[in-house]
């Protein structure tokens, strides 16, 4: 008998054959990593243009940045995660080029395809606070279908717990570290070993989504041009920050034995909350 692919055992939930693979072609394999990423940016673009012809915006434009995030995306995605990986691409440099071998960091490519947005518009002499309010926010939604890719790729999960929401990968089928503690409370179930640990995608996904959608609610009371986009990165950071305390994979910062996503989370929670701050006494005082 073949044993399920993962377990929610507090909640009773058993997942058989939960493939990494959406479909293949001619031996060539559609992963769902992927595909759900790029189900993700849709679903953001989507968002953001709709959002745009309803504000009287050129939907165009939308489509036009969303080619200049996605290239500074996969720059971004891939420079964050092997500067803090450098040690296993020191020695073969070439292989920084192989993206199929896995290795992106989302706050790579959030930032770098935001900085890649905004030179577009700067260069076209677009003003980047309108268009920033727009697009920004629908970011999260994106994150949080992506997320699921890693529920498939069963990696980018948290340490062991014996939560209500605690997860079970079968220990063959996992592709992430197991610490100590997860061997040592190893679950074994219908004839296999299993490692029960946080399934922070889901924790990520749902504030992602949750996020967005009080985001939407304020939006119509923003005081500023550009606070939607500063208020994604107070969201977003602060979700992360907390959820990246769980994961038992997380890249760290050089020298200091601390995550590098929450070091950046909490950068860019204190310098959103300061910029919003500045710009709520400038904008009271005019």
């Amino acid at each position: 008998m073949n044993s399920p692919d993962i377990l929610f055992p507090n909640l009773g939930i058993t997942l058989d054959n939960v493939s990494r693979v959406v479909f293949s072609v001619g031996g060539f394999h559609i992963y769902f990593y992927g595909f759900l990423i790029a189900l993700g940016v849709l679903a953001a673009t989507g968002l953001a243009v709709r959002e745009a012809k309803l504000t009287g915006q050129n939907p165009d434009v939308y489509m036009n940045l969303l080619t200049w995030g996605l290239v500074g995306a996969f720059v971004g995605g891939r420079l964050f995660y092997v500067a803090f990986q450098w040690e296993s691409y020191r020695h073969d440099l070439l292989q920084i080029f192989n993206l199929r071998g896995g290795g992106l960091a989302i706050y790579g490519s959030v930032i770098f395809a935001i900085l890649f947005a905004c030179a577009y518009l700067r260069f076209n002499k677009m003003p980047i606070r309108q268009y920033a309010d727009t697009a920004i926010p629908t970011i999260l939604v994106g994150q949080a279908i992506g997320r699921w890719g890693n529920f498939f790729n069963r990696e980018a999960y948290g340490g062991y717990t014996d939560s209500l929401f605690a997860m079970a990968i079968r220990l063959d089928d996992t592709r992430g570290p197991v610490s100590e503690e997860m061997f040592a409370n190893m679950l074994t179930a219908h004839g296999a070993q299993y490692i029960q640990v946080h399934p922070t995608f889901l924790y990520e996904s749902l504030w992602c989504f949750a996020a967005f959608g009080l985001l939407m609610l304020y939006k119509r009371r923003k005081k500023f041009v550009g606070e939607m986009a500063l208020l994604y990165f107070v969201a977003y950071g602060t979700g992360r920050f907390f959820i990246e305390g769980l994961r038992a994979d997380s890249l760290i910062f050089w020298g200091t034995g601390l995550p590098a996503s929450q070091v950046v989370s909490a950068v860019l929670v204190l310098g959103a909350l300061a910029a919003i701050a500045y710009e709520r006494r400038r904008t009271a005082q005019a």
